[in-house]
């Protein structure tokens, strides 16, 4: 498909990259340093964990990535156009993402904020998966990093802008949950991340209403 047949999701998923980051960076400095979207890192810290690397647990990394897997098998499992789509994920994750916080306030064990984002990220990555915009898919960067230095940054062609937005993006999500789980604890980034995601949904639903070409299946 073309650039323009992409319509807003571009955009869109940067806003679920910016999401990535915020939310990996609750449950790697918060909830006892897993990772609920970043699966290969996780598996790293599993096999860490495993090893006997201290500060590491094996049953919240194995919490974190069953929970992504169930939300990997929910998402890729969603029908609708892509602008639909979009906007049924999104509204799942915000839910799921309230659950956590939810979570925040009322349980003491991790699992109770590891499960729903894990389950929210692995719906996540199923939706971006199906939509199928090139250089997006909102979670891991190797692909992205290497293309970005590996091809033509400049010229007719070049997928670089779209690259480098995404890494940024991931860094500055980051950056905002590392800072807010630092300074002010589990439940400000949890809550940003639960108004992006409506944002994204609603966003994506009522883009969707008035049609277009970048809808139909890529």
């Amino acid at each position: 498909m073309s650039e323009r047949s992409h319509g807003p999701l571009p955009v869109l998923l940067v806003v679920l990259t910016l999401v990535t980051g915020l939310v990996d960076g609750v449950s790697f400095l918060g909830l006892g340093r897993v990772f609920v979207a970043n699966q290969t890192g996780n598996v790293v810290l599993l096999g860490f964990a495993v090893g006997g690397a201290p500060g590491l647990s094996v049953p919240v990394s194995l919490a974190a990535l069953g929970s992504f897997l169930l939300g990997a098998l929910v998402g890729g499992r969603l029908r609708a156009d892509r602008g639909r789509l979009l906007a049924l994920g999104a509204a799942v994750e915000a839910a799921l993402a309230a659950v956590a916080l939810s979570a925040a306030f009322l349980v003491s064990t991790v699992y109770g904020a590891v499960v729903p984002l894990g389950l929210a990220m692995g719906v996540q990555n199923a939706v971006v998966r199906r939509l199928g915009v090139p250089h997006l898919n909102t979670t891991v960067l190797t692909t992205t990093l290497t293309g970005l230095f590996s091809e033509p940054i400049f010229g007719d062609g070049t997928r670089a802008g779209r690259r480098l937005t995404s890494v940024l993006a991931l860094f500055a999500g980051a950056a905002a949950g590392g800072a807010l789980v630092t300074f002010t604890g589990l439940r400000y980034p949890i809550g940003l991340a639960v108004v992006l995601l409506a944002v994204v949904s609603v966003t994506s639903y009522l883009l969707a209403r008035r049609g277009g070409e970048w809808l139909a299946t890529s």
